[in-house]
């Protein structure tokens, strides 16, 4: 990845669901999609200083499934995929494969 996030913040790609319709088998359109809240974690900054001057290192990782708030972050275009840049408060949670 020719993009590294600095101090606290994580790069993001969205995972996409597959759900095209509503429960009621209504198709809904591209346009009034919510956009998703999971993503896989691509790149990730250093980390930060605390406020004692220590370095904390990030708990998230590459290749992580994560969960963010609806409204979290930057949208950003890199080589012609989209990504989000959020800083790891922003993430809610990790998902795991159990």
């Amino acid at each position: 990845m020719p993009v590294k996030p600095l101090h606290d913040r994580v790069l993001l790609q969205r995972i996409e669901l597959d759900e095209q319709k509503s429960l009621g088998g209504i198709i809904i359109p591209d346009t009034a999609k919510e956009k998703p809240i999971e993503g896989k974690v691509v790149a990730v900054g250093d980390g930060t200083r605390d406020d004692e001057g220590k370095f904390v290192p990030l708990r998230v990782q590459p290749g992580d499934r994560v969960l963010f708030g609806k409204y979290s972050g930057n949208d950003v275009k890199i080589g012609g995929q989209e990504y989000l840049i959020v800083r790891e408060s922003e993430i809610l949670a990790i998902v795991s494969n159990n």
